[in-house]
């Protein structure tokens, strides 16, 4: 193809920006006033034109010299677009605008009512309801509580709603400080987050889980081994209640990480137990524990070094047979967590890989009716509590959980945006417009502690109220009393079923007996071993071929 020797449309602006400089430097020759600055503006965007012509990096801004800028500008503002003017309030992405809304409202504590009925399609299929009773009753009081470690020396009365797993460092100082206020006040637990225990979570006084990752912060030695003085001086604390430990999150499962040392600050090298400026590793798997066992002997030495306070560990279900492994290893040695958090692949988290966040990690609802249903399977449902996290907002949603076998929920994101957080979806850049989410102090400190404390706490407690409201029109008197058969999903058009009916169910002591029917348990219960986390045979013989 012949080439043209006309300039082509795409460097108009350019060319329009060269002569605007030539004729208003003319001008300014001859006119005095404003005209003065013409020659700056278009002197600017000569420059930039010219800029973009000859460097090598960006073929769109050499094609399209000053042009490509108006299309990086957009494409920079895309998200807020679509947030603002394109989405309906419906469209969950991550969270819907309905959604974010209710929460606003119920930590502002003002009305949360809607008019005109649903916007929700009640006959689109995945559409769910609870069902109502026709002998509602009076329930007063919604400090729903359950029993945590009701074996332990000190066990714990845990509200059903709490905060879930954020750092001080992913979050900032002032909405720790806010958060742990929030569950001051409304009797509620706060999740530290593997970063460990800062002292913003220690000054409101609330109620704190400790959680306990690979890197074991807050008690590991210099070579990021654990440290057992260090981890009794924590642990011993009265406002510790609980002790975590982190096998798996879900919005990153097996993913190790680094924190770059220019963001370890003095404070949270103090926090965590480390060195100021340096980078910090923290392992995709513990160095602890190597074993099923091995792990349940390290639960029992933490709950005997905390003075005997519930513990437990958290985890993203992958590899059935891991999880299978694990529970082997309790009926083998009677060694037993107080309690296990299920946490969903929908979860969320401050940055994490695409493929992580979208395609790697059990959903919750699966995950948690695998776990729940493993220990009625084995008999040893009545002695560890479940929990579940996984995108839960709303009392429907904790209802929902409860109703699949979870004891109590816990939230992360909810409780950001109780904080004022508006999904700008900048986590990982340290630019979060609300001062939620960084650690730049010229952002953060904009929070005021005093008021979002208020929100934390209006928010959890508006929440359990509306589970009360929805607990009385259902005819129940606690959240205990759920089950699967209140929980109604549409499958199409035309049918719709309960998730007892949807769902597998095991009967008590099924698995021991050999008698599920499912294949899930048919398959990987007999080959899990309670002394390794290895696959079975069979499997690692398919990952010697692509024959199957």
């Amino acid at each position: 193809m012949a080439k043209t020797r006309t300039i082509p449309f795409r460097y108009t602006a350019y060319a329009l920006s060269l002569a605007g400089l030539l004729l208003s430097l003319m001008a300014g020759t001859l006119l005095q006033g404003w005209y003065l600055a013409l020659p700056f503006i278009f002197g600017a965007l000569a420059v930039l034109g010219t800029w973009d012509l000859l460097q090598r990096k960006h073929t769109v801004s050499r094609n399209y010299p000053i042009l490509a800028h108006f299309r990086y500008f957009l494409e920079s503002i895309g998200p807020e677009i679509r947030q603002y003017f394109i989405q309906s309030d419906t469209d969950e992405r991550p969270f819907s605008r309905e959604q974010r809304t209710i929460i606003y409202q119920r930590a502002k504590n003002i009305l949360d009512k809607r008019p005109f009925g649903s916007q929700m399609s009640m006959y689109d299929e995945g559409f769910e309801w609870i069902n109502h009773s026709l002998r509602p009753v009076n329930l007063t009081d919604s400090d729903f509580r359950i029993t945590i470690g009701k074996h332990c020396a000190r066990p714990y009365s845990a509200s059903v709603f709490n905060i879930s797993a954020m750092s001080f460092g992913s979050l900032s100082a002032n909405a720790i400080l806010s958060l742990n206020g929030g569950a001051k006040m409304g009797g509620f637990y706060h999740d530290t987050g593997e970063g460990s225990i800062s002292r913003y979570h220690r000054e409101p006084g609330g109620d704190l889980v400790w959680e306990i990752g690979s890197a074991y912060f807050g008690c590991r030695h210099k070579d990021g081994t654990f440290n057992e003085e260090m981890f009794v001086e924590n642990a011993t604390t009265d406002q510790v209640k609980m002790i975590e430990v982190k096998l798996s999150q879900g919005a990153k499962p097996g993913h190790g990480g680094i924190l770059p040392g220019e963001k370890v600050t003095p404070e949270i090298a103090k926090a965590r137990g480390v060195s100021p400026g340096e980078d910090v590793v923290s392992p995709a798997s513990h160095s602890a524990f190597s074993t099923p066992i091995e792990l349940l002997e390290f639960l029992e030495r933490l709950r005997e070094l905390s003075g005997g306070k519930p513990v437990g560990f958290k985890l993203a279900i992958g590899h059935p047979w891991e999880w299978f492994a694990i529970v082997k290893a309790m009926l083998e040695t009677g060694k037993k967590p107080d309690f296990i958090v299920v946490d969903g692949g929908e979860g969320g988290t401050g940055a994490a890989p695409l493929e992580f966040i979208n395609r790697l990690g059990t959903p919750m609802k699966e995950a948690l009716l695998l776990v729940h249903n493993t220990l009625v399977g084995t008999n040893l449902r009545e002695d560890i509590a479940i929990g579940a996290a996984g995108k839960i907002i709303s009392a429907f949603n904790v209802a929902r959980t409860l109703a699949l076998g979870a004891d109590w929920c816990n939230a992360a994101r909810g409780y950001m945006f109780s904080l004022g957080c508006i999904q700008s979806l900048n986590c990982h850049t340290g630019k979060c417009p609300s001062g939620v989410a960084t650690q730049d102090p010229r952002r953060s400190e904009k929070l005021d502690v005093r008021d979002k404390s208020q929100r934390v706490y209006n928010y959890h407690k508006n929440t359990v109220d509306a589970l009360k409201n929805l607990l009385a029109a259902s005819g129940l008197k606690h959240p205990s009393e759920l089950g699967p058969e209140h929980i109604i999903r549409r499958t199409s058009r035309t049918e719709v079923h309960s998730y007892l009916d949807l769902f597998p169910f095991l009967e008590p002591g099924a698995l021991l007996k050999g008698e599920t029917g499912e294949r899930v348990f048919d398959v990987y219960w007999p080959e899990a071993t309670a002394d390794s986390f290895e696959p079975p045979e069979f499997i690692r013989k398919l990952r010697d071929t692509k024959l199957r």
